[in-house]
């Protein structure tokens, strides 16, 4: 099995891929609240922290939807784990099924998170907006303005069930 990179060499990789200073900010917001619910979900918190921080480096290249694409092209170069692979494909919004990956021009796939780690950092990216943490209402609020309703809803599973394996509201963590 691959070795899950540290904490340092996740930021060189995301410094040499070409991200900004605010990705990379961003990233490490993400980092902080998926740890913090890695530890309480008794995840595995190398990997957490790992996949959060590289699961926004394809926004090196794009900051669009393909930003996944651009991730995993990126990830499979560095000889990234497919755990870390998996968590770049799988972190975008709640998951994005095979359906709705073909009406955002996606390659047809089933982009939800699986795997416990994925569904921490997923979520985690969602908990974040720029580099300030947010409650999820305010993110589900957003979704449903902008007519994503499949979102919002997916935000209300993801939340409630990583909430229920935590014991606690993820948003009080």
């Amino acid at each position: 099995m691959k070795k899950v990179p540290n904490p340092r060499e996740c930021i060189e990789f995301l410094e040499k891929s070409g991200c900004s200073k605010k990705v990379i900010n961003h990233c490490k917001a993400v980092r902080d609240i998926a740890v913090k619910i890695a530890k309480k979900a008794g995840a595995n918190v190398k990997l957490v922290e790992a996949g959060a921080l590289l699961h926004d480096i394809g926004r090196s290249k794009t900051h669009g939807i393909n930003h996944v694409l651009e991730g995993i092209k990126i990830a499979k170069k560095l000889n990234l784990s497919e755990d870390i692979i998996k968590i770049i494909e799988r972190h975008v919004g709640a998951g994005i099924s095979e359906e709705e990956a073909k009406k955002l021009g996606l390659p047809p796939n089933n982009y939800v998170p699986v795997t416990l780690e994925e569904k921490i950092v997923c979520h985690a990216d969602n908990l974040i907006q720029n580099c300030k943490k947010q409650p999820v209402e305010k993110e589900i609020k957003k979704a449903l303005k902008k007519g994503y309703k499949q979102y919002a809803i997916g935000l209300v599973k993801l939340h409630k069930e990583l909430s229920d394996i935590c014991g606690i509201d993820i948003n009080k963590i």
